[in-house]
C-alpha cells in the first residue's frame, strides 16, 4: 500500500511542477505583450497607422488574457480541500472564459474604429517607420511562440499551448498590419484600415475560439477522436478482454480518464490489479494522462 501511496503522491507533484513551469511562459508573454503594446500604440498615434493602433490594442487584450491564465495557474496550484476534492485546476479555465470576454468588447471596438476609418473623407497615409516596428513585433512575436510552444510541448500544457497559439496568431496580425501600411505607401490609403478590420476579425475570432474551448471543457465535453486514440490503448493493454465504457473529461490543463474494462473472470485479485497498473502506465508514457481510474470487471461466459 505504501509503494501505491508514493506512486500516487509522486504524479500529484509532478502535476503541480508542470504547472509551475507553464508559468514561465505566461510570464515571458506577458514581458512581451507589455513591451510591444506601448511600442505599438504610441508609433501607431504618432505615424498615423490604425492598424498598428489596432493592432497595439489586440496585445492590450492578450496583457489580459495572460494575467487572467497566469492567476488561473497560480489558483490551480492549490491542494486540494473539501471543498474542492479534485483540486482547483479548472480556474486557470475560468480565468481564462473572462478573458474571452476582454477580448471580444475590445475587438468590437477595434472593427467600429475601423469602418469610421474606412468611410473618413480625409485620407491619412502612415509613415512607412510604422511598418518597420510592426515588423520588429512580428520577428518578436514569432520568438516568443516558439519558446512556449517547445515548453508546452515539452510539459505537455493544454492551456499553454493554446497560448502559444495566440502568440503565433499575434505573429500574423502584424505581419498583416506591415502589409497594410506598405501598401498605403502605394496610392492604397484605404489599405491601413482594411488591415485594422482584419485585426479586429482576428481579435474577435480568437475570443470565440477561446470561449468555446472554455465552455467546452466546462460541460465536461471531450474530442470524439482522441477518446477513441485512449480507446485503442486500452484495448492493446494484455488482459483487456473488452472496454466496457470509457469517459473522460478536461479538469484545467489536465485529462480525467474514467474506464471500465472487462477481463478474465478466472483472473485472481492481484492480476487484475496489474493490469489497472499497465493501463495507468500507459495512459501516462503515450497519453500523458495522469489521473486515470480503472475499474475491472468479470468477462461473462458466451460474450466477448
Amino acid at each position: 500500500m505504501i509503494p501505491l501511496l508514493s506512486n500516487r503522491r509522486a504524479k500529484t507533484l509532478n502535476q503541480y511542477s508542470e504547472i509551475k513551469e507553464a508559468e514561465k511562459g505566461a510570464w515571458v508573454s506577458i514581458g512581451s505583450y507589455l513591451g510591444l503594446t506601448a511600442i505599438k500604440l504610441i508609433a501607431g498615434y504618432w505615424f498615423v497607422s490604425s492598424a498598428l493602433v489596432a493592432d497595439g490594442y489586440n496585445n492590450l487584450t492578450d496583457i489580459v488574457a495572460s494575467v487572467a491564465v497566469l492567476i488561473g495557474l497560480r489558483i490551480s496550484q492549490k491542494p486540494p480541500d473539501q471543498d474542492h476534492p479534485y483540486g482547483h485546476f479548472r480556474a486557470e479555465t475560468i480565468a481564462a472564459l473572462i478573458a474571452s470576454f476582454i477580448m471580444a468588447s475590445v475587438g468590437i471596438q477595434v472593427l467600429i474604429s475601423a469602418v469610421k476609418s474606412l468611410f473618413d473623407t480625409v485620407e491619412r497615409t502612415p509613415n512607412l517607420l510604422a511598418a518597420v516596428v510592426a515588423g520588429f513585433s512580428a520577428l518578436c512575436m514569432g520568438l516568443v511562440y516558439i519558446y512556449n510552444s517547445r515548453l508546452a510541448k515539452k510539459i505537455g500544457s493544454q492551456a499553454l499551448h493554446a497560448a502559444a497559439k495566440d502568440n503565433l496568431s499575434d505573429a500574423l496580425v502584424s505581419v498583416g498590419s506591415a502589409i497594410g501600411i506598405i501598401g498605403a505607401q502605394f496610392g492604397l490609403p484605404w489599405l491601413d484600415p482594411v488591415a485594422a478590420l482584419a485585426v479586429g476579425i482576428i481579435i474577435c475570432k480568437t475570443a470565440w475560439d477561446i470561449f468555446y474551448s472554455c465552455t467546452h471543457a466546462l460541460t465536461d465535453g471531450f474530442n470524439k477522436e482522441e477518446l477513441s486514440s485512449l480507446s485503442v490503448t486500452i484495448a492493446k493493454t494484455e488482459g483487456v478482454k473488452k472496454i466496457k465504457d470509457i469517459k473522460a473529461r478536461i479538469h484545467g490543463s489536465k485529462v480525467l480518464l474514467d474506464v471500465i474494462v472487462l477481463v478474465d473472470s478466472d483472473l485472481s485479485l492481484k492480476e487484475s490489479h496489474r493490469i489497472c497498473d499497465e493501463i495507468e502506465r500507459r495512459m501516462r508514457r503515450k497519453h500523458n494522462i495522469m489521473s486515470v481510474h480503472v475499474h475491472v470487471e468479470p468477462l461473462e461466459e458466451g460474450k466477448s
